[in-house]
């Protein structure tokens, strides 16, 4: 007599999971969204089953001929982690200036028919800003005019106090929008847990968003979406660089992208009419609840959205292997992996996988890691340092710091910052590894720089297999003050691939080695005081 099959090697069969599939669908698109998902009633099932190989097409020449496994192997365990999306390398864009980034948002909004999601940490207050508030108000204003119930749904996420600073501010620019197309507007402010009580009354306007923001920056335009670092303001349009990557037509990301912003705004204040602003009933109020409270509830809802979208992929994964077998699948040949990090919150996907990356990264791979400011953790240093791979680390001069000729004490940041390279460099040389790890500047006349993010390449490859993009620094702050959003993007397409390289080769391009010589010019003298009040710059810029 046969031996009874178990659950889980009954739901990992390629029928049944796509019985599964097909019901969860269903659920999943019919849930309520204060009440969860019934997806995750099938997580149990799932818990011990190994995510099959998918059949994919390798290109000679790519990064994908690694031998029997390739990269669906050799990055795999990040499915174990974080939702996995497949999409065809074809539908990712890499875009390369402010302008561009710009000129594609205002393009994407005005023909949006459905949703226009946007996810910063403000919105400035110039022309520039006021006329992609106008491009939301034109086609806001066609979608009434075409239907008698208009389906055009705006939702802006912000962080509070630095929407909330000035007379005049991310929240006035958005007022106009939000009182004249008040069933289809949406403003949600986000505001920390950690400043309340006597901090949030000690703590001046202008420093305190150095407790913790809002910081994600997602810029979704029906099944489009934009992942970067820039915010919506004049410089990120104009002259301040930064990375940027367009996904087209990729309906699942931008799916669970909008998700995870309702998810977030669902917890943050919500801006009135009036420009007063409150919370959804039944939630935990930021600064005046709980806060042990607010982040159990916060957690729950958001990670809500990425363990249903856990589980649901992976359901998916197993219907497309047993459905597609025998089909080529070689347009879909670029995984996209979400990674979260809310550590106020209690998230910390972001971190778990940045530092498997690192630590993975073996003798004859290289990495390219770039931070506006240069402020590893602790972690991620230990990491880079004692890892076999090689690391090419490029951060900002400090003419292009954001933060050069700013009055007071934040006028010191660039000069905090070459203490720190400083002293990481030194660390370098202690070690005698000053082959294997180096450190760039950037340079550029009249502009700023804020690029982050990394470059994978792997064994013999000369292309990167993967990158990094979004909102994280790799710095205390994103790793444990801020909300953070990025994805990992591993792709065997080799278009892409050409389109990272030139995006990487063109960024170190403007930068100069650093060198010990670096640190002895004049302009690179640190004030003692400064080194003084380093440690504590670190922690909060």
């Amino acid at each position: 007599m046969a031996a009874p099959m178990s659950w889980r090697r009954l739901v990992s069969s390629p029928a049944i999971a796509g019985v599964f599939t097909r019901i969860s669908d269903r659920l999943f698109r019919a849930r309520d969204r204060r009440g969860g998902s019934s997806v995750l009633l099938l997580a149990p099932l799932l818990a011990e089953t190994d995510l099959p190989p998918r059949h994919v097409s390798r290109p000679t020449g790519s990064a994908g001929a690694q031998g029997t496994d390739g990269l669906c192997s050799h990055f795999r365990w990040m499915a174990e982690h974080v939702p996995a999306f497949r999409v065809p390398g074809a539908h990712v864009h890499i875009l390369t200036s402010p302008d561009q980034f710009y000129q594609t948002m205002k393009a994407r909004i005005r023909t949006a028919q459905r949703r226009v999601v946007m996810a910063s940490l403000y919105l400035g207050t110039g022309q520039l800003e006021q006329e992609l508030v106008d491009c939301m108000e034109e086609a806001l204003q066609r979608s009434q005019e075409s239907s008698r119930s208009p389906d055009l749904k705006v939702s802006v996420l912000l962080d509070y106090t630095r929407g909330s600073r000035g007379q005049v501010n991310s929240r006035t620019m958005l007022l106009p929008l939000l009182q004249r197309f008040t069933s289809q507007m949406r403003v949600s402010l986000y505001h920390t847990p950690d400043l309340r009580g006597l901090l949030r009354l000690l703590v001046p306007q202008r420093f305190n968003e150095t407790i913790g923001v809002q910081h994600i920056k997602v810029y979704l335009f029906d099944d489009s979406i934009i992942i970067s670092g820039a915010n919506l303001s004049d410089s990120y349009f104009t002259n301040r660089q930064d990375r940027y990557v367009l996904l087209e037509n990729c309906r699942e990301v931008a799916d669970f992208f909008s998700e995870l912003v309702e998810a977030v705004g669902d917890v943050s204040l919500q801006l009135q009419p009036d420009d007063s602003v409150s919370m959804l009933e039944g939630m935990v109020h930021p600064y005046k609840g709980n806060r042990q409270d607010f982040s159990a509830s916060a957690r729950e809802r958001i990670m809500e959205v990425v363990n249903t979208a856990h589980v649901r992929q992976r359901l998916l994964s197993r219907s497309e292997d047993s459905e597609d077998e025998g089909l080529s699948n070689g347009e879909e040949d670029t995984w996209v992996f979400p990674l979260v990090q809310m550590k106020p919150l209690g998230i910390q996907v972001d971190e778990q996988v940045t530092q498997r990356l690192l630590t993975d990264a073996g003798p004859d791979s290289t990495v390219f890691l770039t931070s506006g400011y240069f402020n590893l953790t602790r972690a991620y240093m230990s990491l880079i340092l004692g890892a076999g791979a090689s690391y090419r680390i490029l951060t900002a001069s400090p003419e292009v710091n954001g933060f050069f000729g700013a009055k007071g004490v934040a006028g010191a940041i660039p000069a905090a910052y070459i203490h720190i390279a400083r002293q990481f460099y030194n660390q370098v040389c202690r070690l005698g590894q000053q082959e294997r790890v180096h450190l760039h500047e950037y340079h550029r006349p009249q502009w700023t720089f804020h690029a982050k993010g990394l470059w994978y390449y792997l064994q013999g490859q000369d292309r990167p297999c993967l990158t990094l993009i979004g909102s994280p620094n790799f710095g205390y702050r994103s790793v444990h003050r801020d909300l953070e959003a990025q994805i990992a993007i591993v792709t065997e397409n080799e278009e892409l691939q050409s389109q990272l390289q030139e995006e990487q080769e063109t960024l170190y391009q403007r930068s100069t080695q650093v060198s010990s010589s670096t640190f002895e010019r004049p302009d690179r003298h640190v004030k003692l005081w400064v080194k003084l009040v380093t440690p504590l710059i670190k922690n909060f810029f």
